[in-house]
């Protein structure tokens, strides 16, 4: 490519409402979360934050943000020390960001790119995060409970009644501390909240 067609190659990417960002509102908004989105008054504008509860949600990109492990984490293979470099900047920003919003007292989680092509276990780990929402989620489907007259059903299973999706699980990126995987932080059981 030439420099002019790499540059706009380049500017074309966003840096929000991303596919994977408005993948994951609208699931949210489906499971019956209601958010703000990229709160600038919040250390590292999280894509989503949901002030009630003072949890802050990242939607990160594998490539931008270098998911550990993951194969969308290439590195370009020219100008090495400039790609290296932005990599690098990202992940310090990203991890000051999230160390910022914890001393705030908020919780954060990051949802990966590649996560989001896995609905079913992106569902799990949202609701497990979040807790239960304004809307009945019933525990066994994981799916929206149905809707009559414009009103939300009420579930009266106490696995609904309760934050964890199931007995003993636990949510394994919400922050507590760093991790040398790349991912957001060590699990955590419900009762350290």
């Amino acid at each position: 490519m030439t420099p002019a067609q790499r540059s706009r190659c380049m500017s074309k990417i966003r840096s929000k409402d991303t596919k994977p960002e408005i993948r994951i509102r609208k699931l949210l908004h489906s499971l019956g979360y209601r958010f703000r989105l990229h709160r600038r008054d919040l250390p590292g504008k999280p894509d989503l934050a949901f002030p009630s509860c003072r949890k802050a949600l990242f939607v990160h990109g594998c490539f931008w943000h270098q998911h550990f492990g993951c194969k969308d984490a290439s590195v370009p293979k020219s100008r090495l020390e400039y790609w290296a470099e932005k990599f690098r900047g990202n992940v310090a920003r990203d991890l000051r960001s999230q160390k910022l919003l914890l001393d705030a007292g908020w919780e954060v989680l990051v949802i990966w790119e590649c996560e989001t092509s896995k609905p079913d276990a992106l569902t799990q780990r949202l609701v497990a995060f979040l807790g239960p929402s304004g809307r009945a989620v019933d525990a066994i489907s994981l799916k929206p409970a149905g809707r009559r007259r414009g009103f939300a059903e009420v579930c009266e299973k106490p696995s609904c009644q309760s934050s964890n999706v199931e007995d003993g699980a636990v949510p394994y990126s919400i922050v507590k501390g760093g991790s040398p995987d790349g991912s957001i932080g060590r699990p955590i059981s419900s009762g350290q909240r």
